[in-house]
C-alpha cells in the first residue's frame, strides 16, 4: 500500500497515512491505535460482502460514523497501491450502511474512467464479484487485510482448538485458530522454514525441544509439544501466556509464503524484553521480504529496535485521532545517544504522548 484515507471512522474525523515497509503505532491509551487498525478489520469484511453482519455485532452504524450520525453523514475510504487504487463511501440507510460509491482507480490509464463506479446503492460492496481486470488486482490486497490479535490464551483459547490438516491450511487465522494444522503443514512441506520456528522459539524457551503435531484418524489436530528433559507430550495450556503469544507470531512472521500486508496489535503483550528484541528481528525480516508491518504498541521496549521513520505517532485531541510519521532529521541530535522509545519515555518526541 501507498497511502490509505479515511474519513468519518469512529474517532478518524479525516487523515491520510502513507505508509512505508514498517508502521508503528505508538500513542496513549484511547489515542485511536486501535480504531485505525480495525478499519483494516471492516475492509476485510467488507470485501467478503459481511459487512452488514459485522457492523451490526460490533454496536451498529452509530459506533462506526465519527462522533455518530449527527455530526457524520459516511464513512469514506481510498486505498492506493502502485496504479490501482479502491475506494468507497457508505451512507446510513433506514436499517444498514448503503455503498453511495465504489470506486477503482487505475493511474494514466486514457481507456477507463478514474475511478470506475461500480456502486449499486446495495447494502454491501461488489468488489468481490466484479469482473474488470483491474479489479481482480485490487481484490489480493483487500484479501489479505487480516488483523492479528493473540491475546486469548486460556484454556478454551483460540489455540487450544482441533484444526483440520487439509481444509485449515491456506492462511494463518487471526486469532490463531489454526496454528496447529498451519504448523504441520509447514513441517511437512518446507522443513528448512519449520526448523527455523522452533530454533526461534527455542531462543526464548531454553526448555522448548519441538511440536508434537500428530493428526487422529479423520485429520484434525490439537498443538502439542515436548520439552527436552522429558518424553511426556504437553499442551497449549502447560506454556505460559507469553510463550504461546510468541509461537504464533514466530509462525506469523517465518512462515514461508508471507501476506502482503500483516496488520496486528500490541504484539509485545506478555513477552520478555528478549522475546520483543526476537520480535523486532522477525518484524524487520518480513519487511524486507516485501510484506508490509502495521503494528500498534505500548512498548517502549519494541519501539526502541526500530528508526525514527518507522514510527507514527497517534493522538486524540477532542475526539479526534491524528497521525503523523517521525522524522529521522528532526531527532537527529538525540539519536547518538539515545533510542526511540526512550525519546518517547522522555517525552522528548512530539506526538503519541498521554495528554
Amino acid at each position: 500500500m501507498d497511502y490509505i484515507e479515511i474519513k468519518g471512522y469512529k474517532s478518524i474525523n479525516s487523515t491520510k497515512v502513507e505508509f512505508a515497509p514498517i508502521n508503528i503505532l505508538i500513542g496513549a491509551n484511547g489515542a485511536g491505535k486501535s480504531n485505525f487498525l480495525s478499519f483494516f478489520e471492516f475492509l476485510n469484511r467488507l470485501y467478503n460482502q459481511n459487512l452488514t453482519e459485522y457492523v451490526a455485532l460490533a454496536g451498529g452504524e452509530e459506533k462506526m460514523l465519527h462522533k455518530g450520525s449527527k455530526n457524520t453523514a459516511s464513512i469514506y475510504s481510498k486505498i492506493k497501491f502502485g496504479k490501482n487504487g479502491y475506494s468507497f463511501e457508505i451512507e446510513k440507510g433506514e436499517s444498514s450502511f448503503i455503498f453511495v460509491s465504489e470506486g477503482l482507480w487505475y493511474d494514466n490509464n486514457p481507456y477507463y474512467n478514474n475511478p470506475t463506479d461500480i456502486a449499486s446503492y446495495s447494502n454491501e460492496a461488489r468488489i468481490k464479484v466484479y469482473s474488470m481486470a483491474r479489479a481482480e488486482y485490487i481484490r489480493k490486497y483487500l484479501n489479505s487485510f487480516q488483523k492479528y490479535h493473540f491475546h486469548d490464551t486460556g484454556r478454551n483459547s483460540p489455540f487450544n482448538k482441533l484444526s483440520h490438516i487439509d481444509n485449515d491450511i491456506y492462511f494463518l487465522y487471526e486469532k490463531g485458530d489454526n496454528l496447529a494444522a498451519f504448523l504441520f503443514n509447514i513441517q511437512q512441506k518446507d522443513r528448512l522454514v519449520y526448523n527455523r520456528i522452533v530454533n526461534t522459539v527455542q531462543s526464548i524457551a531454553p526448555y522448548f525441544s519441538d511440536f508434537y503435531l500428530q493428526p487422529n484418524n479423520e485429520g484434525f489436530i490439537r498443538l502439542q509439544w515436548q520439552d527436552k528433559f522429558t518424553s511426556n507430550v504437553y499442551g497449549v495450556t502447560d506454556l505460559s501466556d507469553g510463550t504461546i503469544r510468541f509461537i504464533a507470531l514466530a509462525t506469523l512472521f517465518l512462515q514461508p509464503n508471507l501476506p502482503t500486508t500483516i496488520i496486528i496489535d500490541e504484539p509485545e503483550l506478555g513477552l520478555h524484553p528478549f522475546a520483543i528484541s526476537k520480535l523486532a528481528g522477525m518484524i524487520q525480516s518480513a519487511a524486507s521480504r516485501d510484506t508490509q508491518v502495521i503494528a500498534a504498541t505500548q512498548s517502549a521496549d519494541l519501539v526502541n529496535h526500530f528508526e525514527a521513520k518507522d514510527i507514527i505517532t497517534v493522538d486524540q485531541k477532542k475526539g479526534e485521532s491524528s497521525f503523523n510519521r517521525l522524522d529521522d532529521a528532526d531527532l537527529s541530535q538525540w539519536l547518538d545517544e539515545y533510542n526511540i522509545g526512550d525519546l518517547w519515555q522522555k517525552n522528548i518526541i512530539q506526538g503519541g504522548q498521554p495528554s
